[in-house]
């Protein structure tokens, strides 16, 4: 009788299958790093022609219009010149961004060049502005870094801080379709109060990357110059805000919904 009970005794988990269950778990959280990659990919593809006309009007201080104009004239075949560097700088922080968030709760409970129509005759590609820099120093890399630091972090803590009460404001979403559009929604509506809040950040930074050698200037010393350029105005500093309030919606909205998709069918 003992020896037939033992024989039915359900088997003890070996420890060769308790050390399986660890891997499994990373496995499972890599995919916030992935879908946060898709989600950069995705949202550079569709919105890159907007930010070169944003980047054209930080620059120069010009119109959306005049920064149109120049587009046109810079041709359909130059329209995505210069993708690369901000599909590869977007991929790998937003990667990061979603993946290193999701780490820490748990644990917690340079594409510039290229899209300035004056670096045309002087680079064709990533690499040529890759290897156009080298002579200057490491350093030259890293121009623009402190305005990228600060602006990155502020945005980062208030969006991961804002997000879900925004989302839990919204109507209770019951279908797939409902939670997509909740998570547009969201995300758009950050994205583009953050970016409106940042611009003059944006504004700095570009001008900063804008040159090529020289001196590395402060960040208050180039913000001090814009300002004179742009006689002492404000509302001068936002030129091009109100395409970036757009453009921000559109991205932001494209990158939290994806995200959130792909988390749910990968």
């Amino acid at each position: 009788m003992d020896s037939e009970a033992h024989e039915k005794r359900p088997p003890v988990l070996t420890s060769s299958k308790q050390d399986i269950s660890p891997h499994i778990t990373n496995d499972g959280e890599m995919k916030h790093y992935l879908c946060g990659c898709c989600a950069a990919f995705n949202n550079v593809a569709i919105t890159y022609p907007i930010q070169k006309v944003l980047f054209r009007q930080q620059l120069y201080g010009i119109q959306t219009r005049d920064a149109i104009l120049q587009l046109r004239r810079d041709g359909f075949r130059n329209l995505y010149r210069g993708i690369l560097p901000p599909l590869m700088q977007k991929t790998t922080t937003l990667s990061l961004m979603f993946g290193l968030y999701e780490d820490l709760s748990c644990l917690l409970h340079k594409h510039t060049l290229l899209q300035d129509h004056k670096h045309h005759d002087k680079f064709t590609n990533t690499y040529q502005v890759f290897k156009a820099l080298k002579c200057y120093g490491i350093g030259e890399y890293y121009r623009g870094l402190v305005p990228i630091l600060f602006r990155n972090g502020l945005s980062n803590v208030l969006f991961f801080g804002l997000r879900g009460p925004i989302k839990e404001h919204l109507p209770t979403a019951t279908t797939p379709s409902a939670h997509f559009v909740s998570d547009f929604i969201s995300g758009g509506l950050l994205g583009a109060m953050l970016g409106f809040l940042i611009f003059p950040i944006n504004v700095v930074k570009t001008r900063i990357q804008s040159q090529i050698g020289g001196e590395f200037q402060s960040f208050r010393k180039v913000f001090q110059k814009i300002w004179l350029e742009r006689d002492r105005k404000l509302i001068n500093l936002f030129r091009g805000a109100h395409l970036n309030y757009h453009r921000s919606i559109i991205s932001w909205g494209i990158i939290n919904a994806t995200y959130e998709f792909l988390l749910k069918v990968i």
